[in-house]
């Protein structure tokens, strides 16, 4: 267990009304004997993690992004468990990003932590933090409790909200915040709960703020509106690192109600994507639907640079060509795979193809930006407010102390909100213009500007001996590097996001390898859903259905004998540094049973498989499905997964859920492709997300345990594509190698395909 440092880790004063304020702080502000006072912003904004005011109120503040997948909930959770109180009695507050001064370090630090919502690490790195956090709350008010009645501590105890005397007496938390702010700090981390005692978390737990979604009363990041503001809108170079030739804005200037159209530059290649994606015409009006006339009567000539001609037909095909024939870079060798092809009673040998996607979230790209003299004002849907503010304070040079970001709920992230180009638009504008700038992205803008997870080619071989054993095993990867012009990576593989060295089976084959070849390509490349497993799981687990059919095995008996007993396995990307087979084995056993497997199944019908370790947890699916008329039709779907100790168990049914019918939706629909330096989609039209009527009912099955927590947000995705077409091969004989399914099964042509 980490510790409480006396200089490090607890903050504590009082609120406006005389309350109790416990937050995370430094070494200027933990038990300071000489700053008692109220601070000046606790009136205006609620900034620490418990305010308990002298009214009866009880607010917990959520400190990361809320970008759909719960943490407003399951992140104040945490500490009313250990502050042990009701869950109905308190309110839940969404806490601002704002620097402070560390007066013995001299740099600003965050005295809430971490705020990024990513690579679903919110729930497992706030896990101790934040129950510390609520323990010491409540350790503060059964101090001010033994004060008030002269007692021995140990004698006092607490439920739902009131310090209970032996006696019978009991006083509110309220009756006790004035004199609990004065407490001095428990010398050592008070006792936390065990998961027996555990009375909120465990329990499902409606999401916070759910009634006014469905009611349509959230305000997400593009409901909001700096008052003052203008509406500004960008048309962007079409082609990546392309510019602008010429343009004529007479027309839209003549526009009732445009105000002015600037020109924005384009990133340069040399420093990399570290502020805006491309080149662009900004239309600044008074009001949205001005602003889009504005864009329309803009006459622009694009220039189209180095990445012109480009396209997906050319990168597939000679992605294809260097996978075999270009050696790369070796990721992993174990034993002699070479020797061990050679020697094989047979030889398995397939090509999975991945592609381009976009994030496509459901809010587009948006930001509301107000450049002040000495101060700015950031309120937007991010995943990183840390990455905003320096993009912010690179483009402004304002002091990051005097950096404001407001978090509002975010339709969606995906990864896309890590990346902060939309917000240095609308910095970028902002300068220019002298006003708070709201900007505003189209659909179009979205799907068109995007930083897409990266195409890959995967080509596997394998070889069996006389008795069906798995002997050796070689993936290889030629694929667009995830570190295409995005600097910060110094010292990271470029292997990263396409390749998983130490991803089941590897460790259980005496004879592996792993290696990679990067590809050129012109288009920018960011994280996806559970970045490199949504990539790699379709192809490994694939292949293993493969290599069962080759072995005349059952393809779920086949991965139980790969597994093996119950071991850790090192693992060296997010997640590890070890996953035990033993929990990825339990995962697909509980869907196999859950799935009723074995049985007897309908003529066309048919079962797959597929399990992975994603960020720290365990996933598999089980899906029986048929196809009529070139047509999945999904008749079973089942999700099981292991996330360690289950915070908030509805939360985690939701992702699961919704992860599920992602990986569906994508692994049937989307792909983005390329022509002549162009993305080819638009909008739903041409990339086809599922529609509610055909998203099928999702079984979600959540494994008990008390292992640390890990995310739930991603888990859901990757073997939702491996577990589909293992299936639609069970049903029908046909292998698909590659994605969408729709071009495979269907027979519809690919866009760019003959090129």
């Amino acid at each position: 267990m980490s510790t409480i440092s006396r200089r490090g880790f607890v903050k504590i004063s009082a609120t406006a009304l005389g309350g109790l304020l416990v937050g995370i702080g430094n070494s200027t502000s933990v038990g300071s004997s000489g700053e008692r006072k109220a601070p000046s912003w606790a009136s205006k904004n609620f900034d620490q993690f418990v305010r308990i005011e002298t009214t009866g109120e009880i607010f917990i503040g959520a400190r990361n992004c809320e970008i759909g997948q719960g943490v407003i909930t399951s992140l104040p959770m945490m500490i009313a468990e250990e502050l042990d109180v009701l869950w109905s009695n308190i309110t839940v507050e969404q806490l601002y990003y704002r620097l402070s001064a560390d007066r013995e370090a001299g740099v600003p630090y965050n005295r809430l932590g971490a705020q990024n919502s990513d690579g679903s690490t919110s729930v497992s790195r706030s896990w101790l933090e934040l129950r510390q956090v609520g323990a010491v709350a409540r350790f503060l008010l059964v101090s001010a409790a033994s004060v008030h009645w002269s007692i021995d501590r140990k004698k006092l105890s607490t439920n739902e909200g009131r310090v209970l005397h032996p006696d019978g007496r009991s006083l509110l938390y309220s009756e006790l915040a004035p004199l609990a702010w004065k407490m001095p700090l428990p010398d050592k981390p008070p006792r936390l709960k065990s998961a027996s005692e555990f009375k909120i978390i465990g329990h499902p737990t409606p999401l916070s703020g759910s009634e006014d979604i469905v009611a349509g009363k959230t305000k997400f990041g593009i409901d909001h509106k700096i008052e003052g503001s203008l509406i500004a809108m960008v048309v962007r170079c079409p082609y990546f690192e392309g510019g602008i030739a010429s343009f004529d804005a007479t027309k839209a200037l003549k526009i009732t109600g445009v105000r002015d159209v600037i020109e924005l530059p384009g990133p340069d290649p040399e420093e990399g994507l570290i502020r805006n994606l491309a080149a662009g015409i900004a239309v600044i009006a008074d009001d949205t639907w001005s602003a889009i006339k504005g864009t329309r009567a803009l006459a622009i000539i694009w220039r189209p640079g180095e990445w012109a001609n480009d396209s997906t037909a050319k990168l597939e095909r000679h992605a294809n060509a260097v996978v075999v024939t270009d050696p790369g870079t070796a990721v992993r060798t174990d034993g002699d795979v070479g020797i061990a092809l050679s020697n094989a009673h047979k030889r398995v040998d397939a090509t999975y193809t991945m592609p381009l996607l976009a994030h496509c979230t459901m809010e587009p790209m948006n930001a509301n930006f107000d450049l002040r003299e000495n101060s700015a004002l950031l309120i937007a849907s991010i995943q990183d407010p840390n990455n905003a503010a320096q993009t912010i304070q690179s483009l402004t040079d304002i002091d990051p102390l005097n950096i404001e970001i407001r978090l509002p709920r975010a339709g969606g992230a995906f990864g896309r909100r890590i990346e902060t180009d939309y917000v240095a638009e609308a910095v970028m504008i902002a300068k220019t213009v002298k006003r708070p700038i709201k900007l505003m992205w189209t659909r179009e803008d979205d799907i068109q500007n995007d930083w897409y997870r990266p195409f890959g080619v995967h080509a596997m071989s394998a070889s069996l001996n006389e008795s069906g054993k798995l002997t050796g095993w070689s993936h290889r990867v030629a694929a667009t590097s995830r570190l295409f012009r995005e600097p910060g990576f110094e010292g990271v593989p470029d292997w990263i996001a396409n390749l998983e060295p130490d991803a089941f089976p590897a460790g259980c084959i005496e004879n592996f390898e792993a290696a990679f070849v990067p590809i050129k390509f012109g288009i920018p490349r960011g994280w996806w859903r559970g970045p490199t497993p949504t990539v790699t799981a379709f192809a490994i687990q694939s292949f293993i259905d493969e290599i069962a059919y080759a072995a005349k095995a059952d393809p779920y008996e086949f991965r139980l004998k790969l597994l093996g007993s119950a071991r850790d396995m090192a693992y060296r990307e997010p997640g590890g540094p070890t996953y035990n087979t033993g929990r990825l084995t339990h995962v697909l056993q509980r869907a196999a049973a859950r799935m009723g497997y074995g049985r007897k199944l309908e003529a066309g019908h048919g079962i797959g498989f597929a399990s992975h370790f994603v960020l720290g947890g365990y996933a598999a699916h089980a899906m029986e499905v048929s196809v009529v008329d070139n047509r999945v039709l999904i008749h079973r779907c089942v999700c099981v997964a292991d996330v360690g100790q289950v915070v908030n168990p509805l939360g985690v049914e939701a992702q699961l859920a919704g992860g599920t019918i992602d990986g569906i939706s994508t692994a049937l629909n989307l792909e983005i492709t390329i022509d002549k330096g162009k993305v080819q989609q638009s909008n739903f039209h041409d990339y086809p997300v599922m529609r509610m009527h055909d998203a099928p009912d999702v079984e979600v099955e959540t494994i008990i345990n008390q292992h640390h927590p890990s995310g739930a947000g991603e888990i859901g995705v990757p073997t939702v594509a491996p577990a589909l077409t293992n299936a639609i091969f069970a049903a029908t004989g046909k292998r698909i190698r590659r994605l969408p399914i729709r071009h495979e099964l269907h027979g519809e042509p690919r866009p760019n395909a003959t090129q």
